[in-house]
């Protein structure tokens, strides 16, 4: 029951964060890091902690030690042992259990698994961490200059009319004043690629330098003769290790002793291991793929073309031409982020204004908009939010 509950406590988290009206200030793939891959760690983190999926994490047995948790703690806050001489040999004829054995050779130790939740839980921030600066470079500002216009059609005709005209008085205004702003979201998505591959090296590290090799070497296993094979989950994660116990004994002298330990809980850890090594890899290809996407749109101009008529469906061949010759990077982000929380048909006007404007300056029937300094009654938002740009009262991580 205790997973249950810590699992209903993620999904409240999770209810909480979608049900809040918030504007999207990023792409599939960053969501991907500190949504999906920030969840998925924090849950193996949980999961990993929760005696009642495996029972206790170790049992260590000796027949002659009158007090079995004492060496089931001193084993489990020290470190145990395998032997590598031993792996590959068959069980039950020639080893006990792949890895024990006589102890005349050199051994492996094994303490990451006291470590395995705390990592689990830092990794987890680290990939929470790129969003979370960018969300505070980005002040809330798209939030802002849309609210009452992202979704379907908002409200009556006049009234997002004037919200239209008001945001592209904004953006007339604002002009070539967006490149910070967009410097910070490329920065960000780049810190997205260098943590996922940081985290890699990182758990290769942690693991021994197995990690690397840990899916490619799960998957010929799988493919290798069933008689002549070693799973190499137990060679990274053994179920069964040693521990040497020494106390003094009646005499004063110190008596050493040889315990089998189980380790119970690297049955969960192979699994979530081999799943990430899966995991890292395909976020590692989507960052990648985001930052040769961004670098075509800083530097080929042919590219926020077919942006501006593929995905958005502002076909007008001269419009889409101004739009790309008199903005620079900045102020097309700006707009990337203005289409994907608006509908398709709002963004279409607000753009065929926009260009008018480009082309021809405000028109005298027009009524005059307000400086970007006096949008501040027009959204009462900002005044609830203030000028730190958080997104209200309710914070969560996801």
């Amino acid at each position: 029951m205790t997973i249950l509950g810590m699992m209903s406590a993620v999904a409240g988290l999770i209810k909480v964060h979608y049900s809040i009206d918030k504007a999207s200030i990023d792409n599939m793939v960053f969501r991907t890091h500190y949504r999906l891959t920030s969840a998925i760690l924090f849950v193996s983190s949980i999961i990993v902690t929760a005696n009642n999926l495996i029972g206790y994490p170790i049992q260590c047995i000796h027949d002659r030690v009158n007090h079995p948790h004492v060496i089931n703690t001193f084993c489990w806050i020290t470190y145990t042992f395998t032997l590598p001489h031993e792996q590959g040999k068959k069980v039950g004829t020639e080893v006990a259990f792949p890895g024990l054995g006589n102890e005349n050779q050199d051994k492996t130790y094994h303490s990451y698994y006291q470590w395995v939740p705390f990592v689990l839980f830092f990794q987890g921030i680290m990939f929470y961490l790129p969003h979370w600066i960018w969300k505070n470079w980005e002040q809330g500002k798209i939030r802002m200059i849309t609210d009452g216009l992202r979704g379907s059609l908002p409200g009556p005709r006049e009234e997002r009319e004037a919200r239209q005209n008001r945001l592209v008085q904004y953006i007339m205004e604002s002009m070539h004043l967006h490149n910070t702003y967009a410097f910070g979201y490329f920065l960000c998505e780049i810190l997205n690629f260098v943590n996922v591959i940081v985290n890699i090296i990182m758990t290769d590290k942690f693991l021994g330098g197995a990690f690397l090799s840990y899916g490619t070497d799960v998957i010929s296993f799988s493919n290798m003769d069933q008689e002549n094979r070693t799973d190499p989950m137990v060679r990274i994660f053994p179920r069964m290790t040693k521990c040497t116990f020494t106390k003094y004994g009646p005499s004063g002298s110190i008596q050493k002793h040889d315990a089998l330990c189980v380790l119970a809980l690297n049955i969960l850890n192979e699994k979530i291991y081999i799943f990430l090594w899966f995991w890292f890899i395909i976020v590692a290809v989507l960052s990648g793929l985001a930052i040769c996407y961004s670098a075509a749109v800083v530097l080929l101009p042919n590219t926020r073309e077919t942006i501006l008529r593929r995905r958005f469906r502002f076909g007008a061949i001269n419009s889409v031409d101004t739009i790309i010759r008199r903005t620079q990077v900045g102020d097309f982000l700006l707009l990337h982020f203005l289409g994907q929380n608006m509908n398709l048909l709002v963004f279409g006007e607000i753009l065929d204004e926009l260009v008018r404007r480009l082309n021809f300056g405000s028109s005298s029937n027009l009524p005059s908009a307000p400086s970007t300094l006096e949008m501040t009654p027009m959204y009462p938002e900002i005044e609830k939010y203030g000028d730190s740009g958080s997104e209200g009262t309710t914070t969560t991580i996801w």
